[in-house]
């Protein structure tokens, strides 16, 4: 892996759309907060750098700065929103308070040619961007000039075509700024000099090796979920070490229904890999009675898998790994990049680290990816596609999507009325247009007449969401057909629930649903 973009942040929400967006373009890249960047420019060997927008103002005391070897390497620089306001207060321009702030769509006048518009932007055009920013750069360093402006932004695109410094008010890594993702390209292949060969079946054979060089002749035990991302790197550990793998299910007693039965099927049965099969689910349903709050029912249910693993383990002759599909969004929310708005959002991954009493060492072959590119090595592999496209269904389970008290009664109605929902959008041909979609039981009862008889059920709410990358999500838009016949079969065909919702929350960035 030669061709790598760095992408320093300053605390915007949306900094992983840069990443994903000059990935999506064939180069990797990686994001480093940016008190952490200097340390590893010379290791990391960029072949660009950009810079990300940030709440923070150029303009206050200690804010966040690039290490200011950024502009002495010799590669190229992309700032966007507050890398251009930093950009320029760093090499001499002037940086201030904005009269009018600008937020949401704006109109980009493109006022001369540059490498960066070449082939998507002609000087004299007009094009639509997404801004979103209270400072403004009111005087440039020199060798910069201006290569497009907005009605509140008199340097709204500027570069340095010598020294290959380029800047942008607007964000070109949302969908809002339409040619946005042609820009960043741009920048990587032409400005950069990129070629463009990441993929993922060359991610595949760096990943085994990586594999194979850390294990070495070691045992490795993964824990498997049945989830995308556990399958996926059980499958990959296996063609790599083959019966050095051991995988451990912990069955909780909180999984969808007939997923159990799914999992020891594939990875026993198909794929031969030697799989210890735990039901735990007494053990577990016993420690959540009573418990209410989701953060500790997470706690519970992590530290109580910690504990049947270990013991597991044990039995298995001990292992010298352990595996897990950590992903990249995990790594990035685990760690708050700039000590502020981007804080710490996940509870549930052993990110930083195993306890000392495991007494092994963490695998994590898929921790620089995202969920997209996870399935996407998962077709590499030859995974089945069904496991391939599961909707994601975090480790917690059904203990999250039941808020309140966990019961087993409570899970055998939801398990009842989530396969009837995830059945209908199967049979509607939707399954693959929706991202996550999942019934929750609501800690709440109704009055309802059902023929001749009153009752008093649960009522039961579903949520289906739109994303590419878990971070930000729409709701699904379903039409009122759909929803009565799935709301009629669940209330017809699962005693318990009398009343049905469905949930048009959007998930802006950064928010976690239902937990």
């Amino acid at each position: 892996m030669t061709e790598r973009i760095l992408i320093i942040d300053f605390g915007s929400q949306v900094t992983q759309l840069i990443a994903r967006r000059v990935r999506e373009s064939g180069v990797y890249s990686e994001i480093v907060p940016f008190n952490r960047a200097a340390e590893i420019l010379d290791d990391f060997n960029p072949a660009g750098i950009i810079l990300s927008g940030g709440p923070s103002s150029v303009t206050g005391t200690d804010t966040p700065r690039a290490p200011q070897r950024v502009f002495e390497m010799g590669v190229p620089v992309l700032g966007i929103c507050y890398g251009e306001q930093t950009m320029c207060a760093q090499l001499g321009g002037k940086v201030e308070k904005a009269e009018e702030r600008e937020f949401g769509r704006a109109f980009l006048n493109v006022t001369e040619n540059s490498k960066l518009f070449e082939g998507v932007w002609n000087k004299g055009e007009r094009h639509q961007v997404w801004m979103s920013h209270g400072d403004r750069v009111v005087a440039l360093p020199d060798g910069f000039t201006v290569i497009g402006t907005s009605d509140n932004a008199p340097y709204a695109a500027i570069a340095d075509e010598q020294r290959k410094f380029y800047a942008v008010q607007f964000h070109p890594e949302v969908v809002h700024t339409p040619d946005g993702a042609k820009l960043l390209a741009n920048f990587v292949h032409q400005i950069c000099g990129c070629s463009g060969d990441w993929t993922m079946a060359s991610f595949k054979e760096t990943a085994i090796q990586a594999i194979r060089d850390q294990v070495g002749k070691g045992r490795v035990i993964c824990g498997l979920s049945g989830g995308v991302d556990s399958s996926v790197v059980a499958v990959l550990l296996h063609e790599a070490i083959g019966d050095q793998l051991t995988c451990v299910f912990v069955d909780h007693g909180l999984m969808r229904a007939n997923e159990a039965e799914q999992v020891v099927s594939l990875f026993r049965d198909h794929y031969n890999i030697q799989l210890v099969h735990k039901d735990a689910s007494d053990l577990f349903l016993g420690r959540l009675a009573g418990v209410t709050d989701p953060e500790q029912k997470r706690k519970i249910i992590g530290g109580l898998f910690i504990d049947v693993f270990e013991e597991e383990a044990k039995k298995v002759g001990g292992a010298d790994f352990l595996a897990q599909g950590t992903l990249y969004p995990d790594v990035i929310e685990s760690v708050s990049f700039t000590g502020g708005p981007s804080v710490t959002i996940k509870s549930h991954h052993n990110v930083g680290g195993l306890p000392e009493r495991m007494n092994m060492a963490l695998v994590e072959p898929l921790r620089e990816l995202f969920k997209d590119e996870v399935r996407a090595l998962g077709r590499e592999l030859g995974l089945p596609e069904a496991f391939i496209k599961r909707h994601p269904f975090p480790g917690p389970g059904l203990a999250i999507r039941i808020p309140g008290e966990i019961t087993r009664e409570k899970c055998d109605i939801l398990r009842k009325a989530d396969a009837i929902y995830l059945q209908e959008i199967d049979n509607a041909g939707l399954y693959d247009a929706i991202w996550q979609a999942f019934a929750v039981l609501l800690p709440v009862r109704t009055v309802g007449v059902m023929g001749d008889e009153r009752t008093y059920d649960y009522v039961c709410a579903l949520r289906a969401v739109t994303s590419t990358d878990g971070m930000t999500a729409d709701y699904y838009h379903f039409d009122h057909d759909f929803l009565s016949r799935v709301s009629t079969r669940i209330i017809n065909e699962v005693r318990g629930i009398n009343r049905v919702v469905y949930d048009i929350t959007s998930k802006p960035p950064g928010t976690i649903e239902w937990e």
